[in-house]
């Protein structure tokens, strides 16, 4: 590619603007078309964390050397997090390091979108929002999900509790995978998440949320809106086709488990960036330091979908057991998390039947993790609790709250 010739980007989420900005501080005309409104717009104020245990480099270290100011947007920090047992004991896992970072998706002057749209725009970057482009007339493709492998449901609401962050394992609130409560600064987000497709989906939400209500009794929720999104994971065989880059989702840089996704995006959004400026080829530098990782989460995952809650119970016990040990709490999770010869030969045996081809890939080889179809276990009645938080949140949207699962990908919304 000529050094003048502009370069043209699908996508004006994490992974495209960071791949925008490298490019814009090395000279480079570059333009980022989105068909959103904005930046962050898929998000609606969702709280999502930064996990700081998978890898040896603090994220944050890493952005300072590719160049970003993190302090651009707000990033609240946490040591101690609330694991919740699926019998409902409530323990903590300590660390003396950062475990998390939790950040603010969105619009909002203070999210991490709009913290690196302004120093994309700051670097050159020009940005057409509402701007529909085809594939093949751009050089690096950054868009969100295209299909559903899972989905997650959340509230927003006031709160008066203190920060505080809980994740919890119970595989009837949250089927095959984890809900989570974050609090920052007075504003709350209990959120489920979903591994197995369900019927009235709604019913997993209320359920968790009067859950939290009863087992944290000081949240004083005042719900303001409910969220959505979807995670749609992906094995691609190429990484670089046709003259284009495929980073973040595209490329299905993400974690397969608990679907941690912005560090990759980010860092495959520089790689990108870095092979198009001539520091370095964009398909090696994947496969050695992004590829481990999401073969691990494979692994991960096909392990994670044939145990439930007794299961879970023996992960947290053997977690809690570990921390007592060592005195830090990251070190059981860093090790789930981080590329073993067992978790690569797991992942051969496993890739083969798990992932299903995309025949719409465009010749890239993707292999797509499907929507797994619910459990007879799945098949209950809310709780009187649970159906007095839907009546609560029937009332409230009806005077004017909202409901935004409409916008989270770039194909279809949530079904």
């Amino acid at each position: 590619m000529a050094e003048s010739e502009p370069i043209n980007i699908m996508g004006a989420g994490l992974s495209g603007l960071a791949a925008a900005t490298i490019l814009a501080k090395a000279g480079r005309e570059v333009h980022v078309h989105d068909i959103r409104e904005e930046s962050g717009a898929r998000f609606d104020g969702d709280f999502q964390a930064l996990e700081n245990w998978s890898m040896d480099a603090d994220f944050f270290d890493q952005m300072a050397e590719w160049g970003f100011d993190t302090s651009e947007f707000k990033a609240t920090e946490f040591k101690v997090v609330d694991l919740i047992h699926p019998d409902d004991t409530i323990t903590q896992a300590r660390s003396p390091k950062i475990a998390y970072r939790i950040v603010e998706r969105g619009t909002s002057e203070h999210t991490i979108d709009q913290g690196i749209k302004r120093q994309a725009i700051a670097a050159g970057v020009k940005i057409h929002y509402k701007s529909k482009v085809k594939e093949k007339d751009c050089q690096i493709i950054a868009c969100g999900p295209k299909g559903t492998s899972a989905v997650a449901y959340g509230e927003i609401f006031h709160t008066t509790h203190p920060n505080h962050i809980a994740f919890q394992l119970n595989d009837k609130l949250a089927p095959g995978a984890y809900s989570y409560l974050i609090v920052i600064d007075g504003v709350g987000l209990i959120c489920t998440c979903l591994w197995r497709k369900q019927k009235k989906s709604d019913r997993f939400l209320n359920e968790t949320i009067a859950w939290y209500d009863k087992h944290y009794p000081n949240l004083n929720r005042q719900p303001i809106k409910r969220v959505g999104g979807k995670g749609d994971f992906t094995i691609n065989k190429n990484y670089f086709q046709d003259g284009r880059y495929y980073v973040g989702e595209s490329g299905g840089l993400q974690d397969f488990m608990w679907g941690f996704g912005m560090r990759m995006a980010v860092w495959s959004g520089v790689l990108a960036a870095k092979d198009i400026i001539g520091e370095s080829n964009y398909e090696d530098e994947v496969r050695k330091q992004l590829l481990p990782y999401v073969k691990t989460s494979v692994a991960n995952r096909w392990l994670m979908n044939r145990v439930g809650d007794r299961s879970f119970k023996l992960m947290c016990n053997s977690w809690m057991r570990d921390q007592k040990k060592r005195g830090d709490g990251l070190i059981w999770i860093s090790k789930l998390f981080r590329p073993t010869l067992l978790k690569n030969l797991i992942y051969r045996l496993v890739n083969p039947f798990m992932l299903e081809k995309d025949a719409k890939s465009m010749g890239r080889g993707v292999r797509r993790m499907p929507f797994r179809k619910a459990l007879k276990r799945d098949d209950w009645e809310p709780s009187s609790e649970a159906m007095a938080i839907k009546e609560q949140w029937n009332a409230i949207r009806k005077s004017g709250a909202k409901t935004s699962f409409a916008e989270d990908s770039d194909r279809i919304s949530i079904p």
